[in-house]
């Protein structure tokens, strides 16, 4: 078979040549086209499930939230297995899915289960899914200097102003936002009044739950004009919150105020961000979409925060303190230099070593075809252009050149061997 195949490119160079070009060109074009990232990703093709309870301690998140979670969500299809982990006020579940299922379609499932599953959760419970990222999504980390803002107004910033801008660039799964304080209305209630004017704390979240509602009433018209009538009663200020009658005692309205004190503070914390320990940031992390491509990803979420920053105000800026751009560029600048010297190195060694220039010709033009066509597999089996998959396109460098080098050596022996029975035969024509 395989000298069939040898004597049909002999015979039909021109196809042979045309093919390779053709080879080639495609490869060239799949090289511009193969996600570029530093890494590979060996996640593990999972969905994360989110579920929130603060307040309540991991022994009774693990009993009321994961533990039903967890076994309800076993059943689904192309399941490998399901982790958890339970914490104070917080439950992760991990579901692994086989290799071969799309992430999304693994999503949607996890949605159907979820819909069934909570109102078997204790009231308030709402589980929800992670971001459509991998373990290596974290593609750019980022703080605001804004020495002119406090905590809580970085923060704010961050949630209402940046995230929602950087979430619309293509690739972008999710803004995680750290650091800061998440402002907020909180009401501190003082037990002995509670005490004293026979109330509980129950009657206080009702009062101002009831006072912190919008209502709306019917349509009317009058002298052909079309009137809505609604009730506009969201809460906007402490004083607002302060004055909310809770009950009335002889004849006298018992309030918030009288009862609590009311402050706008931030939300508690678990813990701080630090950076080069100059004090607390406030930044986000920027994470990556499966299966889109890092580089372009970093370069368009760049290029958004220069729109964004436009709407700063005066002395904000952003700090980028992990940029996975840079390690790509070194990585793949590394990769290609290391793939260029092997490559001058191997033809050198092969000009040396033959001293035929056809010869060398031939097997130095398998180096670069032969690398453009690895990259038409690379993008056939989703695999990106990667530390590992470029350092084993540069190791097989000598393998690509061996098989060139055999064959120029099996033919030129062949036609050594040719050429000297010719000599021998004309010798022996000429002496008889």
């Amino acid at each position: 078979m395989v000298h069939r195949i040898i004597e049909w490119s002999l015979r039909n160079r021109f196809i042979v040549l045309a093919l390779a070009a053709a080879l080639f060109v495609w490869g060239t074009f799949s090289v511009k086209h193969n996600p570029v990232d530093a890494i590979p990703d060996l996640s593990e093709n999972q969905v994360i499930v989110f579920t929130e309870w603060m307040g309540r301690g991991p022994q009774l998140i693990e009993d009321q939230v994961t533990y039903p979670l967890v076994t309800n969500l076993q059943g689904l299809p192309k399941i490998k297995y399901v982790r958890a982990s339970s914490m104070f006020g917080m439950s992760f579940i991990y579901v692994i899915f086989e290799d071969n299922v799309d992430i999304y379609w693994a999503r949607e499932r996890v949605l159907e289960r979820l819909s069934t599953i909570s109102r078997n959760l204790p009231e308030g419970v709402s589980p929800q899914l992670g971001p459509d990222g991998t373990g290596v999504g974290h593609i750019l980390w980022y703080t605001l200097d804004a020495p002119s803002l406090d905590l809580g107004e970085q923060r704010a910033l961050q949630d209402w102003y940046i995230k929602f801008g950087l979430q619309n660039v293509k690739g972008v799964s999710e803004i995680a936002s750290f650091g800061g304080f998440q402002k907020q209305y909180q009401i501190t209630v003082d037990p002995n009044k509670l005490l004293y004017y026979k109330l509980a704390v129950n009657n206080v979240i009702s009062a101002v739950r009831a006072n912190n509602n919008e209502s709306g009433g019917r349509k009317f018209e009058l002298s052909d004009i079309g009137y809505i009538v609604k009730t506009s009663g969201y809460l906007k200020s402490i004083e607002e919150i302060e004055n909310i009658p809770l009950k009335t005692q002889n004849g006298i309205a018992v309030k918030v105020s009288d009862i609590a004190s009311v402050q706008m503070t931030g939300e508690t914390r678990l813990g701080i961000f630090d950076q080069n320990g100059e004090g607390e940031k406030v930044g986000g992390i920027v994470v990556m979409r499966y299966g889109e491509n890092a580089a372009a990803v970093i370069e368009n979420v760049k290029a958004k925060m220069l729109q964004v920053a436009k709407g700063f105000p005066e002395g904000v800026k952003f700090d980028i303190v992990y940029d996975r751009g840079e390690l790509i560029k070194q990585s793949i600048s590394s990769i290609k230099r290391t793939l260029i010297e092997e490559m001058i190195v191997v033809s050198l060694i092969v000009i040396v070593f033959l001293f035929h220039w056809r010869s060398a010709l031939s097997i130095i033009i398998q180096i670069p075809i032969t690398i453009a066509i690895s990259f038409i597999l690379l993008n056939a089996f989703d695999v990106s252009s990667n530390i590992m998959s470029l350092t084993g396109i540069a190791l097989a460098i000598g393998v690509i050149v061996d098989n060139g080098i055999i064959m120029s050596e099996n033919a030129y022996k062949h036609l050594a061997d040719r050429y000297a029975s010719w000599e021998n035969e004309q010798k022996k024509s000429i002496q008889s």
